[in-house]
């Protein structure tokens, strides 16, 4: 996810450069390649979290359940909504991607214009999800590191005090 932010600073300092205060980009196409690498960059980052995303968001969903509710950010439900949601989606658009990979002409590899084009096509379709990913992924941190401050709701709270070790001398 930090990869994510690093994309995403780094196109919002490229737009602010490029685009009028209306945010109208100054030169059409070259705002367009440079958002289409904005799109694959931030696709590229998310690789490394995609087949672990789901695993993410149920321990974090089994470790909200077991905080104390004083100690959860109301934030956090909403936020795990919308990472699920998002994954959900980022998986379709992955299925359809792999439908129309499969349909180009077997000549279309990474490097010819059919094949990148509808690559980036895919990768525009993802953005918002991914950028879904990196604005509210930070949730999945904040719950994990919140879990072990929790008191245990399955030990007794005498269990937790801590235990004094008095070493025997010989």
């Amino acid at each position: 996810m930090r990869d994510s932010h690093k994309v995403l600073d780094a196109w919002d300092a490229y737009s602010d450069e490029h685009t009028d205060l209306d945010g109208r980009p100054y030169d059409d196409h070259a705002y367009g390649l440079r958002k289409s690498q904005r799109d694959a960059d931030t696709a590229e980052a998310f690789e490394t979290l995609r087949y672990g995303a789901r695993r993410l968001l149920a321990t974090a969903e089994t470790q909200l359940t077991q905080l104390p509710k004083n100690t959860v950010q109301s934030r956090w439900v909403y936020q795990l909504g919308v990472l699920g949601d998002a994954l959900d989606r980022l998986d379709e658009l992955h299925e359809r991607w792999l439908t129309t990979r499969d349909a180009l002409p077997t000549a279309a590899k990474p490097g010819t214009t059919e094949f990148d084009n509808a690559f980036a096509e895919h990768h525009a379709e993802s953005w918002s999800y991914l950028d879904d990913w990196a604005t509210h992924g930070t949730a999945l941190r904040e719950i994990n590191t919140s879990a072990p401050k929790a008191p245990s709701l399955l030990a007794p709270a005498s269990a937790l005090a801590p235990v004094r070790r008095t070493l025997a001398r010989k």
